[in-house]
């Protein structure tokens, strides 16, 4: 897509040129549990790497036990993603506030992990990837 193409560019990269954030398939199984639950499992995972942080992977929601998930009011923004909605999950008696988050409105840039939800290891049980 050439940059005259973009409907709703990333403001991030005009500031930062050289700031990377890739995304790709993670190619791998991706499953997160929380209170000895499986709360996502998915194979079509997308990882996301970028300058200053460490590998994260995103979920599709289909790929989610999304009865579990409850929005709340946080919400964060990214330059480089757009602003992000945050998800508290309850599961085998466990409740997780604010334990992962979603772009639902993505930039342009980040449009891969539209639809997908990411989890903060320290929130959660277990991230693991095999």
């Amino acid at each position: 897509m050439s940059p005259t193409a973009i409907a709703n560019p990333a403001p991030g990269f005009a500031r930062k040129p050289d700031h990377v954030v890739a995304f790709r398939p993670a190619g791998e199984r991706v499953t997160v549990r929380l209170g000895g639950e499986v709360i996502a499992e998915s194979d079509k995972a997308v990882l996301c790497e970028e300058t200053g942080h460490g590998p994260v992977y995103y979920v599709p929601m289909t790929d989610t036990r999304a009865h579990l998930f409850r929005p709340t009011a946080t919400r964060s923004y990214c330059p480089f993603k757009g602003e992000a909605s945050y998800w508290s999950v309850t599961a085998g008696g466990v409740e997780g506030r604010d334990v992962a988050w979603s772009y639902d409105l993505p930039y342009d840039e980040a449009m891969p992990i539209r639809g997908h939800v990411a989890f903060y290891p320290n929130r959660v049980e277990s991230i693991d990837v095999d």
